[in-house]
């Protein structure tokens, strides 16, 4: 708990950053459009159609989208800038929404009357609509509060820190101290803003200014803290770190701080990770130079990236053509093989494959009808997939999309017959699960590579040669058995990086 309590700083501070920020400007977006419909009536329904058209794109499917459109654009892919577009259109509708409803439902009676003494269109908005209208609109603004705090915590798929770096580790990692942390942080910070603005609003109301005082007070504070901690590295002399990407499971959680530590120990060059990235986000963010490093897999790239849906490769040939693929299309070098393979299986429990005469995938064509399996939430729309399903004609009764750390536990209680298990994880043993052949050859090999971004190459030779060094280090027994400790042991995936950097360096 305590390592988890010493993060709990900077992410506290990145989503407070996110969620105000946003917070300001779906505001800045929502009122004056509020306002502008309440006099241009035509304007009601296509304006609220599209909002209500952005709310109902799932959050994380809305953040995602962010990365290929500012990346085609030029601009920042990854980080805070996505986050932040997206939580800002996600918080339009209820302020937008309420501010409509708000003024539209002030009486009449109440506006001739104001017309009656005179007040021009102005006066009558400022001094009798907004007035009334405004609990109404501030129960939207509380609306929208409480959800950008918690959609916040999704920021972190997308390279953004936030909340959710405890949520998205911890669920992977089966630490369930970090999701605790996340979870309650997260509400308490929706509840001191709820707080906050609905202070305001009683203040306003019954025209205690001491009260609308102190809530502004607070709530400037924290925007000044914001904008503070947002310019800071600007004005900041510290070298830029080096930065490790990490997609989101636990063997990419125990590399990236492997990377990031021995970068550190061999270079002196100041390393950070952006961790739980997608597959396809840390490559784009790789390419853009958002991100200097990361771990990736030679049949990943094979079979995603290049379209290769070939069965059977070679693995000398796969990372040869990946390699060639990498430094010709996208300026990207593979500057280790770390000496492992994890490729993607079809595992089955032990005692199930005993009593089915199950050891190959061919073997389970006759039963497929009958058999449900589980998968993360990328297999089933992956080319590794494909290839299973077409190359054995395997059909399934159900196919289960679901969190990887949860498949695991998934299979052991009978949930699902098979699951899309990784090679190195070790709990596949801790479950008592069977690796099923892939006999005919359907899933391509999945070397461990570290790839660094072309930036990297031009301007830090001593980091490059520092991550050569790393070719070969880690064999799939070492690898298996540093997942199994943080998956079911429950061991830090930082300690454990450290351990093996110790053990290895101290090894003749």
């Amino acid at each position: 708990m305590a390592e988890q309590l010493a993060l709990l700083p900077e992410y506290l501070s990145a989503h407070v950053q996110l969620t105000l920020l946003a917070l300001l400007c779906s505001a800045a977006l929502s009122l004056p459009l509020g306002i502008a419909v309440t006099r241009v009536r035509w304007l009601e329904q296509p304006v609220l159609g599209l909002a209500a058209v952005i709310q109902t794109i799932p959050s994380l499917a809305l953040l995602a989208v962010m990365v290929p459109l500012l990346a085609s654009m030029r601009l920042q892919s990854i980080g805070f800038l996505p986050a932040f577009i997206g939580l800002t259109l996600y918080g339009v509708l209820p302020i937008l929404r309420n501010t409509v409803t708000g003024i539209a439902g002030v009486d009449p009676a109440l506006r001739e009357a104001a017309r009656g003494v005179g007040m021009t269109s102005r006066q009558q908005l400022w001094r009798v609509e907004l007035p009334l209208a405004l609990p109404v609109i501030v129960a939207g603004l509380r609306t929208a509060t409480v959800w950008t705090v918690g959609i916040a915590t999704l920021s972190t798929p997308v390279g953004a820190t936030s909340l959710g770096n405890y949520i998205f580790s911890g669920l992977q990692t089966r630490n369930y101290a970090a999701v605790l942390v996340g979870c309650l942080a997260s509400a308490g910070l929706a509840m001191v803003l709820d707080g906050l603005v609905r202070t305001v609003e009683v203040g306003l109301r019954t025209r205690r200014r001491r009260l609308v005082g102190a809530a502004a007070t607070v709530t400037a504070g924290l925007y000044l803290y914001t904008v503070v901690t947002l310019a800071a590295p600007l004005f900041s002399d510290a070298a830029r770190p080096v930065m490790v990407g990490a997609k989101g499971f636990t063997e990419q959680y125990i590399l990236a701080s492997l990377l990031d530590q021995w970068v550190e120990r061999e270079t002196g060059r100041p390393a950070a990770q952006m961790q739980s990235l997608g597959s396809t986000v840390a490559f784009d963010a790789l390419a853009a130079g958002d991100i200097d490093i990361y771990v990736d897999y030679s049949g990943t790239l094979w079979a995603h990236l290049m379209g290769r849906t070939t069965v059977g490769g070679d693995r000398a040939t796969v990372l040869a053509e990946v390699r060639a693929f990498l430094a010709e299309q996208h300026g990207i070098e593979v500057v280790a093989t770390l000496g492992f393979e994890n490729a993607y299986a079809v595992a089955a429990r032990t005692a199930d494959a005993e009593t089915m005469g199950w050891t190959r995938i061919s073997d389970l064509v006759p039963l497929g009808p009958t058999l449900s399996m589980g998968g993360d939430f990328e297999f089933f729309s992956r080319p590794e997939w494909t290839s299973i399903r077409d190359t054995y004609g395997l059909t399934l009764s159900n196919q289960r999309t679901m969190d990887a750390a949860l498949m695991y536990e998934a299979i052991a209680e009978g949930a699902v017959d098979l699951i899309s298990a990784y090679t190195t994880d070790g709990r596949i043993s801790a479950y008592d699960l069977r690796v099923l052949e892939d006999d005919r050859g359907a899933i391509p090999p999945y070397d461990a590579v570290v790839l660094v971004g072309a930036r990297l190459v031009r301007d830090w030779p001593d980091v490059l040669a520092a991550l050569r060094q790393l070719d070969g280090a880690i064999d799939a027994e070492t690898m298996r058995t540093m997942n199994l400790q943080v998956d079911v042991e429950g061991a830090d995936p930082t300690t454990v990086a450290t351990a093996f950097i110790d053990n290895w360096t101290a090894t003749p």
